[in-house]
């Protein structure tokens, strides 16, 4: 009889194991700088639309792609994905100068006239990064020489590429809202089955040739908690989303920060987002982008596609432009 009892008990043991097992979450990827080496090889889109090729992913944009996009067009309804020039300094990232140089303080005045100043890449500028902005083993994009780059600006793959604006189906992926919450915290990592989550609550799939945004709730977090050490505590995608995004072809990457989170996980790497979407795949970035009221009229609509419009200053040799991306409904 104990001998009976004892093989129960067991059986039952051994089958709460199991459905213990099959019930836990799936571990969480971990990378090392080898497996982002590789994947500056394996999702590399050097070559892909010729050798002399400097648009990189955007060459997904086709004639095609924004009849779609316009298609999308139904209220005529535009929000701005720019977030007001910062005129104070945060961390290490410049403010915004404006200086002006003729003012209405005069009653003789005919005029008023101002001069900007701005070092836009860093954490607080909305703006473009072009595809000469990183370097990886003395290269760029599609093999280009980190050597075109000189203090005359980018003899390759500089922003004025992109003259010619920006056109093309945008989707938001808002990540809070997911979650339930109004901002991301900390350093949480968003890995690609969130992203896939996102799809299936939003009842919309991320397709070649669109322009994707990263919503973290970084300005609710920073109006919440105020300014903090970005590089050290900041939410974003995880290196294990880049196959995610070469698979799903998309053409330009955004965000609300640095696309990346901070710390990225990844020895030797501090952006491998950044280095790899630009660098190997060809996908221009969107930096510090104000998704907020972006995240406010999607939800108001259950609809979370748009026309996305852009276009950076014409700059020739520019490593990247402020930049004010607009949706439109």
């Amino acid at each position: 009889m104990n001998k009976l009892i004892a093989s129960v008990i067991m059986t039952l043991v051994l089958a709460l194991a199991i459905v213990a097992l099959f019930a836990a979450p799936a571990a969480k990827p971990r990378l090392s700088g080898s497996d982002i080496e590789q994947m500056m090889s394996s999702l590399s889109n050097w070559g892909r639309w010729g050798p002399q090729d400097q648009m990189g992913a955007v060459n997904l944009i086709t004639p095609q792609k924004q009849r779609q996009a316009a298609a999308l067009v139904k209220e005529g309804m535009s929000v701005s994905l720019a977030h007001d020039a910062v005129k104070v300094k945060v961390g290490d990232s410049p403010a915004f100068e404006q200086k002006m140089l003729l003012t209405g303080q005069r009653d003789t005045a005919m005029a008023s006239m101002d001069a900007y100043s701005v070092a836009y890449h860093g954490y607080t500028q909305t703006h473009l990064d072009a595809l000469c902005h990183l370097f990886y083993k003395g290269k760029m994009y599609n093999g280009f020489s980190q050597k075109e780059v000189a203090e005359t600006g980018a003899a390759k793959l500089s922003v004025i590429q992109f003259k010619n604006g920006i056109f093309t189906r945008g989707v938001l992926m808002d990540l809070p809202r997911l979650q339930g919450v109004k901002y991301l915290r900390g350093a949480t990592a968003i890995y690609p089955e969130d992203l896939e989550a996102w799809e299936k609550t939003a009842g919309t799939r991320v397709e070649a040739g669109d322009a994707i945004f990263i919503r973290t709730g970084r300005w609710a977090r920073q109006e919440a908690e105020g300014a903090w050490n970005f590089e050290s505590n900041s939410a974003g995608l995880h290196a294990s989303c880049l196959p995610w995004l070469k698979k799903r072809d998309v053409a330009i990457l955004g965000s609300d920060l640095a696309t990346d989170v901070m710390p990225s996980g990844v020895n030797g790497f501090r952006l491998p987002i950044h280095l790899v979407t630009i660098a190997a795949m060809g996908v221009p970035i969107f930096d510090n982008c104000d998704l907020e009221a972006l995240g406010e009229a999607a939800a108001a609509r259950r609809r979370w596609d748009f026309l996305l419009t852009a276009a950076p200053l014409a700059v020739e040799g520019g490593t990247g432009s402020p930049i004010n991306p607009t949706a439109t409904f």
